[in-house]
């Protein structure tokens, strides 16, 4: 869900990063990490550190793909509204990433349980930085068709839906110090959302959107450098394979949905979250975009984004220091401060208030993002992990793209300000709808269960017997 991001799998001969078929998944979605399921310690037994060279590559290559896709909303608006095209138009070219992204990455989570996941996200890596620098020659050439745009989008989305589990069994396989690890990443990932929308509107500026997507494809070349230059550890198989492939792949996918329907803090959030990304963020991205472009200028939303960078940075920090007993209830609360976000650009505030109202709302989304990886990472079993986070993902998601494609009618009918107090007054319904339900607002974390930790009838088990349990970001 949110947090990205971010979210290996035990198997696979020594020396190689082929995993085996029908092995086991387990870890978190973006920057999340699973620890016990990966080699965290050299020969003699000590800890890796963190920082090491493999981690230096890996690192940078997320680093500098944020930031690439924290360029591309000023993009699209940009570029899209400078060719004729409106909200609606805007909304539809990012759902239709999304989209794609969102009904792929459960298969992608098996896939990854198969295939050499260094080489899956070299991939696609390669794949966006053709489909990035095709929409880049779209732009400069001014032949820009709405459908070309969509579906470039919707490419983009497929690939990235393969790269994503990738992330999830790296992380583990390169620290182990996860926490460490995954806080470093987030941090990383944060400044890029604060310089990201910065650079891009002073390319738009300056230079034009295709010169936005012509440096939006160049970061996927260096992510992709930095991953072949990657020496991944092999992984510890805890699985074993179920006869063919096909037999295999379809019993993943079932024994992930069973878990995930077993925990009620889990699928009640995701469903309180359908309802999120349908009324607030899925009409809140496209519009913010749209409002601020036409009456302020891509440098002034370059800015609004950087500023809501800035505030995920210090929503990271604070849930880095930060560790309540009951983590879900605690990101709720933080989930309140979102509204500042639509509501100052619905209500027509100026440029400096939309700025602290996204400053604001980057600190609760990034804060709630913690308490949700962590509390995933550490009440599910290693084992099922990586395909509970492909229906975590895929279920957060599901309605952004329809929330998306939405904006735009609906600015249409209500215009543009009126959808985003609407958007702000829904950011408060979500976390009151959270906090409502027992299973969520009394989870208690993991770590904090003592030596008594019964079998809670919800469904939110603990992790699996001897499975280690760090201290997650």
């Amino acid at each position: 869900m949110t947090g990205t991001s971010s979210q290996s799998s035990p198997g696979e001969a020594a020396g190689r990063d082929d995993l085996g078929a029908g092995a086991g998944a387990g870890a978190g979605a973006g920057i999340r990490g699973e620890a016990g399921v990966a080699a965290g310690a050299d020969d003699g037994g000590r800890a890796r550190p963190v920082w090491s060279r493999d981690f230096a590559l890996f690192f940078a290559a997320r680093a500098v793909a944020r930031l690439g896709d924290t360029m591309l909303p000023v993009a699209l608006a940009a570029g899209l509204l400078q060719h004729g095209y409106g909200a609606g138009a805007v909304g539809l070219a990012m759902a239709s990433t999304a989209a794609a992204f969102a009904g792929l990455v459960v298969f992608g989570g098996v896939i990854a349980d198969r295939f050499s996941t260094r080489k899956l996200m070299i991939g696609a890596d390669l794949v966006r930085l053709g489909t990035q620098a095709l929409a880049a020659v779209l732009f400069y050439s001014g032949h820009v068709v709405l459908w070309e745009i969509c579906v470039i989008g919707l490419v983009n989305g497929v690939a990235g839906a393969v790269f994503q589990p990738g992330v999830a069994s790296t992380v583990p396989r390169l620290a182990s110090d996860v926490q460490a690890a995954n806080g470093a990443i987030r941090i990383a990932e944060s400044a890029a959302q604060l310089a990201g929308p910065a650079a891009a509107g002073l390319l738009v500026g300056f230079a034009s959107p295709g010169g936005v997507f012509a440096a939006h494809a160049a970061t996927y070349g260096v992510s992709a450098l930095c991953l072949l230059l990657l020496r991944l550890p092999p992984l510890i198989r805890t699985g074993t394979p179920d006869g063919t492939a096909t037999g295999a792949f379809r019993a993943d996918l079932v024994e992930g949905w069973r878990e995930f329907r077993a925990r009620t803090w889990l699928w009640g959030v995701i469903a309180v979250w359908c309802l999120y990304m349908i009324a607030v963020w899925g009409p809140t991205v496209p519009l913010v975009a749209t409002e601020v472009v036409q009456q302020h200028g891509p440098r002034a939303y370059g800015l609004i984004n950087s500023a809501l960078g800035a505030g995920t940075v210090v929503g990271g920090f604070l849930a880095l220091r930060l560790r309540p007993r009951r983590m879900l209830r605690a990101g709720a609360f933080a989930l309140f401060a979102f509204v500042g976000f639509p509501a100052t650009v619905g209500a027509g505030f100026g440029v400096p208030a939309m700025a602290a109202g996204a400053a604001v709302a980057g600190a609760g989304m990034s804060f709630w993002g913690v308490m949700w990886a962590t509390s995933v990472q550490t009440q599910v079993p290693s084992d099922v992990l990586n395909r509970i986070h492909a229906y975590d993902v895929a279920g957060s998601l599901a309605m952004m793209p329809v929330g998306q494609a939405l904006a735009g009618p609906a600015a249409t009918a209500l215009g543009a300000d009126h959808v985003l107090l609407v958007s702000a007054a829904m950011s408060l319904v979500v976390p009151t709808v959270l906090l409502a339900v027992p299973a969520i607002r009394g989870l208690i974390r993991a770590d904090a269960r003592g030596a008594h930790r019964p079998h809670a009838q919800d469904g939110t088990a603990d992790a699996a017997p001897g499975r280690t349990q760090p201290e997650r970001h």
